[in-house]
């Protein structure tokens, strides 16, 4: 997430943002659950756009 958003931006999102795709967690809470990062990764880029080629 840091190479994609920046530092500041990426913990700000993992820490803040709940993401409906994973059953209404943040990206941290979805890890720390033993969600696959992958998964969560995969997530996280549809939401934002990330082209496929930064995925």
């Amino acid at each position: 997430m840091d190479e994609e958003f920046g530092p500041i931006r990426a913990a700000a999102l993992a820490k803040d943002h709940v993401f409906s795709e994973l059953s209404g967690h943040t990206v941290d809470d979805a890890l720390e659950a033993g969600w696959d990062a992958k998964r969560v990764w995969s997530v996280v880029c549809g939401v934002f756009d990330v082209p496929p080629e930064r995925r």
